[in-house]
């Protein structure tokens, strides 16, 4: 009863959540469209500073689903709905998106270092790395090591789904929430046993 209790005030919270998101939306975009320049002021804002501009383009690229350079409200609150409400495997989805920088459906190392380098400097700006935390290079480098199980050197979205799925550390990182990820040391793992 306590968990179905907690879950109502999850969802209660999330839907609050995303009603404030709406409403800021309308009120500092009345056309109901929003660029690339307001999108990082306002993410900027509400994150760690200019630290975050890169990562705001990064983000803005993905929620962009038509290319025009603009995002409309329809496809700000569909992606802030899906990430609020979406199942783990739709959140995934969408942050697959956000690391395969040019659509084709596969990432390559330079495309999620590019994500990494943005994540690692907002978690500088906000001291959040550990003392002994891996560069956004050595990252990647790990990432790529477990989620590209094909050894072709791209990661598909199966694998990177998977892999998230699987491996917690995995899901942390490519989680890239700026309040929460710390690029930290990946657990050893015995990679001659596949564990």
């Amino acid at each position: 009863m306590g968990q179905a209790a907690s879950m109502s005030h999850w969802k209660e919270k999330n839907i609050t959540e995303l009603y404030e998101w709406s409403r800021m939306f309308i009120h500092e975009c009345p056309s109901g469209l929003i660029t690339l320049h307001e999108f990082q002021r306002h993410f900027c804002n509400v994150t760690v500073g200019m630290q975050s501009a890169e990562y705001a383009e990064e983000i803005f690229r993905t929620l962009d689903k038509n290319e025009d350079g603009l995002v409309d409200f329809r496809e700000y609150v569909m992606a802030i709905s899906m990430l609020v409400e979406g199942s783990a495997v739709e959140r995934l989805r969408w942050s697959f998106k956000l690391f395969d920088k040019d659509g084709d459906g596969a990432i390559k190392r330079e495309e999620m270092l590019g994500i990494m380098q943005a994540v690692y400097k907002m978690n500088e700006a906000v001291d959040l790395n550990e003392p002994n935390s891996l560069t956004a290079e050595e990252c990647t480098d790990q990432l790529f090591l477990r989620l590209d199980k094909d050894k072709n050197a791209v990661i598909s979205v199966e694998e990177f789904i998977e892999g998230a799925l699987d491996d917690d550390w995995i899901r942390k990182m490519l989680e890239c929430d700026p309040c929460t990820v710390r690029v930290e040391r990946a657990p050893k793992r015995d990679l001659a046993m596949g564990v």
